[in-house]
C-alpha cells in the first residue's frame, strides 16, 4: 500500500511534485518542499480550485488580497480558483510535504 511518508528523494534542489491521482476534473499531488518558496513577484492564478493540507514541516502562504497564512502540519486550507498566492516559505530545517487537490467546478456551479 502506497504511504505519503514513503520514497521521499535523498535531496530536493527542486520541489518535488508527485501526481498521486489524476482525471478529468480531479488532479491530487504530493509536494515536498526543503526550504523552496516561490520566485519574488511571482503569483499562482490557477484556473482550478485547490485544497491543500500541510502534513509535515511548516509553510507560509502570501495572498494578494489577505493576511498571510501559517501553517504547521495539519492545517488545511482551500484556495479558491484565480485567488492569487504565493509560497513565502517552507522550512528548511524539516521537509514539508503537502497533500493538494485540485477541482474545476461544474459548468452549473459558475451559473
Amino acid at each position: 500500500m502506497p504511504n505519503l511518508f514513503q520514497d521521499l528523494p535523498d535531496t530536493c534542489p527542486d520541489e518535488v511534485v508527485d501526481i498521486l491521482v489524476s482525471s478529468d476534473n480531479v488532479r491530487i499531488k504530493r509536494i515536498i518542499s526543503d526550504g523552496h518558496a516561490s520566485p519574488d513577484g511571482f503569483w499562482y492564478d490557477q484556473k482550478d480550485h485547490e485544497w491543500v493540507v500541510l502534513l509535515q514541516g511548516s509553510a507560509t502562504l502570501e495572498f494578494e488580497d489577505r493576511e498571510p497564512v501559517h501553517l504547521q502540519p495539519g492545517d488545511w486550507l482551500e484556495i479558491p480558483a484565480h485567488q492569487k498566492h504565493r509560497v513565502e516559505q517552507t522550512s528548511d530545517e524539516t521537509r514539508t510535504i503537502w497533500l493538494a487537490i485540485f477541482w474545476r467546478s461544474s459548468p452549473a456551479q459558475n451559473s
